[in-house]
């Protein structure tokens, strides 16, 4: 679906240029093949560029990994609102839009392939991937996204004490054991229209804890 015009999506801090996301998504391809550790000779081999390119756009390999994490997070749709814009069709809206977007983000074997590599690397402790999955990924989702309920509760339409907790509510109820199913191989098939149902069910879920009608 597409977002309402009310839903003005947070821009990442540095948007990476055409040629800077050909090599993220060549890192990307890198990890869902997995047949070469990810190091920036592999990237730059594959990318077809220099690593002294790589090295000036990113600086080091959590640098290259970081920006990775954050592309293919912005992928996912979230927003700030005007609490003067927003009612309960626009607020309804754009939480499924975020819902049915994380949804196909996490069900991509590109997002399954980078968090099987980030829990490997954080348990043998090889490099902060996990972290940076972590920082760059959920944590800054939920930056995005916790505004938007705030706004809710500002016009009326949603009922929380703390913002963290009512996104970590929603968070779990869109997510449910699809991450950690997918994660251990569970051939799941997440097509387009059992996503938008998952989504919206998410919502109503949601919106049955939290929702109360603008008086």
């Amino acid at each position: 679906m597409q977002p309402s015009p009310a839903l003005i999506d947070e821009p990442p801090s540095e948007t990476p240029s055409p040629r800077q996301q050909a090599v993220l998504d060549a890192a990307l391809a890198l990890m869902v093949e997995g047949n070469d550790p990810l190091t920036m000779d592999a990237v730059a081999r594959r990318a077809s560029c220099s690593k002294e390119t790589l090295y000036k756009w990113f600086g080091d390999r959590d640098g290259l990994l970081t920006a990775t994490v954050r592309w293919q997070a912005s992928r996912v749709h979230a927003g700030r609102y005007e609490v003067s814009g927003l009612d309960a069709t626009t607020l309804r809206e754009n939480l499924l839009d975020f819902a049915e977007s994380w949804l196909a983000v996490i069900g991509s074997r590109t997002s399954v392939a980078l968090n099987r590599i980030a829990i490997a690397e954080a348990g043998s402790r090889r490099s902060n991937l996990g972290g940076i999955v972590l920082a760059n990924g959920r944590f800054a989702i939920g930056e995005r996204v916790k505004p938007v309920l705030e706004a809710g509760r500002a016009a009326g339409l949603l009922a929380f004490e703390d913002s963290e907790a009512a996104f970590r509510t929603f968070f779990g109820l869109v997510g449910r054991d699809i991450q950690i199913r997918l994660l251990l191989g569970d051939a799941l098939d997440l097509d387009a229209a059992g996503i938008r149902s998952d989504a919206a069910r998410a919502v109503e879920q949601f919106l049955a804890l939290y929702g109360r009608a603008k008086p």
